[in-house]
């Protein structure tokens, strides 16, 4: 992956922001930024990418991350083709941990929203009526006007959320960004390179050649900023792209293992199981009855 870019945003007068986002498709940097960041996507389909975590997404779509925590939201190929007439959307709100006053959270009612704040530094998501209650919260949202009600809508929509059981962390406990200012682009390298040849066989070699190392210094190096295995990297972007295939249901599990870069059902049962704890019939079906 990319070296994550730290990403300032404009200053306005306002305790928070809230944008709706509409483009051809979503910013595909590996970035972090101080904020906290509230996600909604409402058209569009990808892969998420935050801290050590890689998922699919697709509309509803509902994350939270804490401050500094490197993301991106890379969007399917054919939104970069500009003859598509595909398109994104989303809302996305940022706040600052002090965005109403610096001892506002050391408030005792506030402890259910401090909790929040710090689990949102692994990254959250939720799903079923959370996600759809969210959903219609943050649409209100944008429709504010900057001023008192807003603020209200805010926090009843991070109460609500604060105290929702429907949840799960996304990247692990023991992730870190390690961005360094001094390094180059090497990672933007790989990252690329994997999403666009996942599905072929992919040379350790050849990666380690484009990041300009020896295939044994990229493995160490590739370990350290990413906190797992380039060779599981690999395998998460290649389920990732299975899971967005079976969720369509258009094709049949063996032909979702070759169109996803595995080149025996076996390997490809073995690893979606490892990485979903879930068998790859077995995700189609919990997929339709959601």
């Amino acid at each position: 992956m990319k070296k994550p870019l730290r990403k300032d945003l404009e200053p306005v007068a306002a305790s928070f922001i809230v944008k709706e986002l509409v483009e051809p498709h979503f910013d595909p940097n590996w970035h972090f930024h101080p904020h906290y960041q509230l996600f909604l996507v409402e058209e569009g389909t990808g892969t998420r990418f935050i801290g050590d975590s890689i998922q699919p997404f697709g509309p509803g779509d509902l994350v939270f991350l804490g401050p500094n925590l490197p993301h991106l939201w890379r969007s399917d190929q054919p939104y970069f083709d500009r003859n598509s007439g595909l398109i994104t959307k989303g809302i996305v709100v940022y706040f600052m941990s002090d965005f109403l006053g610096s001892e506002f959270l050391n408030k005792p009612e506030m402890a259910p929203l401090r909790q929040l704040l710090a689990y949102a530094r692994q990254g959250l998501e939720w799903t079923g009526k959370t996600r759809h209650r969210a959903e219609t919260a943050l649409q209100q949202l944008r429709e504010q006007p900057v001023g008192f009600t807003r603020v209200l809508h805010l926090l009843a929509l991070l109460d609500e959320l604060a105290h929702a059981p429907d949840y799960r962390f996304l990247s692990s406990a023991g992730y870190s960004n390690s961005a360094k200012p001094g390094e180059t682009d090497r990672m933007q390298v790989v990252h690329d390179y994997v999403l666009g040849h996942f599905a072929d066989e992919i040379s350790l070699e050849t990666v380690a050649d484009l990041a300009g190392m020896t295939a044994s210094a990229f493995c160490r190096y590739f370990k350290s900023r990413a906190n797992k295995t380039f060779s599981d990297f690999v395998s998460e972007v290649r389920i990732g792209h299975a899971c967005k295939l079976l969720m369509k249901g258009d094709l049949s599990v063996t032909q979702v293992s070759y169109e996803s870069g595995f080149r025996t059902l076996s390997n490809f049962n073995r690893q979606f199981r490892h990485i979903t704890r879930q068998t790859p019939s077995g995700y189609r079906r919990t997929y339709r009855a959601m």
